[in-house]
């Protein structure tokens, strides 16, 4: 365990910047979000969640696959080059870190997405202890510990001080690059943080949150059936802002580009609430929102633990709490359909 003063932090973000580029939460036009950090940049070290979700690390908005171009009667294919930039993505949070987990399991599968593989290869994620929890957090429901984030490296700060603790091959390079500004740290200290944040925890109104039916299922029929889909679903707006903030969501779509001189093919993320999604000649199987609604949610808490050994798509950051404009997240659907249909209880 090591600490240096949280004031000498650019220093830490200069050293590392020497064969990194590093990205930290940062205010831009009125939102705080990930940005590459350059020296006079303020961080945002005390705001709890980025407005977006580190996913685009990895998995960006947009990113073009390959181009093709008709030259003198013959077309050539250009792939694009993976980029082999070494980056250090400094303040992630545990929910964050987590969803990198569950992205893993669909990019790095066979056959492995090779423009994902490159940029978590060369990714360095170091975690940032959430130190205020707010009332919106239900991460501990998914089994996340906000207090012990993990991450390549992990840093909490605690009385003006940032404590530093390594956890994989990646971190001990890190640590390598940055050990001269950081001396011998109370691990007492970091404990003592970590129990200040667990006692917080236990105040937060969704601290009991459970899956109920979703986590043992009966039936996966008897979730999908349920007549509150109909009613959770009925406000629903298909805005798709409950997929765009979300750092687990993985849908998306490959589109044309055309320049004039060459097409450019592209993948950029699309959402499972838009009507025209996975719309093919014959149309859309799932032609209502009710549908459309019902299929985010069992996705996210039947259908993809049951393919990956229990893990949920969600890791209960609330982000859809804070912004879906219909108050439609996904603890309102535990609520209504995993705890109180069991119990013939309502919608709330």
């Amino acid at each position: 365990m090591l600490k240096m003063p949280l004031k000498c932090l650019d220093a830490l973000f200069l050293e590392l910047s020497k064969e990194h580029q590093v990205y930290a939460p940062m205010e831009k036009a009125g939102s705080v979000s990930f940005f590459p950090w350059k020296e006079g940049d303020t961080v945002c070290l005390d705001t709890l969640l980025t407005d977006h979700s580190p996913k685009s690390f990895f998995f960006p908005q947009s990113e073009t696959l390959y181009r093709a171009r008709r030259e003198e009667g013959s077309l050539s294919i250009v792939p694009e080059e993976a980029e082999e930039i070494s980056s250090v993505y400094f303040g992630v949070r545990a929910c964050d870190r987590r969803s990198f987990e569950i992205l893993d399991r669909v990019f790095l599968s066979t056959p492995c997405d090779s423009c994902y593989e490159s940029k978590r290869r060369n990714g360095y994620v170091v975690t940032l202890a959430c130190e205020n929890p707010e009332d919106t957090c239900f991460c501990q429901t998914f089994g996340i510990d906000p207090a012990w984030p993990g991450g390549d490296v992990s840093v909490w700060i605690a009385d003006g001080d940032l404590y530093w603790k390594s956890l994989t091959e990646k971190g001990e390079a890190l640590t390598e690059l940055v050990e001269g500004l950081f001396e011998a740290g109370d691990r007492e200290k970091a404990e003592e943080e970590k129990a200040k944040i667990r006692k917080k925890l236990e105040a937060l109104p969704l601290k009991d949150l459970s899956l109920g039916r979703f986590e043992h299922p009966d039936s996966a029929m008897d979730l999908f059936e349920s007549e509150q889909w109909e009613t959770l679903s009925d406000t629903c707006l298909g805005c798709g802002i409950c997929t765009f903030l979300c750092p687990t969501c993985q849908c998306y779509d490959i589109c044309d580009y055309d320049s004039g001189h060459e097409i450019r093919k592209f993948r950029c993320w699309d959402s499972c609430m838009y009507p025209g999604f996975t719309e093919m000649s014959h149309g859309n199987n799932r032609n209502s929102q009710m549908q459309r609604f019902r299929q985010r949610f069992m996705h996210k808490l039947v259908y993809f633990p049951e393919n990956n050994g229990g893990v949920n798509s969600c890791v209960g950051c609330g982000r859809c709490l804070r912004k879906c404009p219909s108050s439609l997240n996904i603890v309102r659907v535990i609520k209504a359909i995993g705890e109180s249909d069991a119990e013939g209880g309502n919608d709330e």
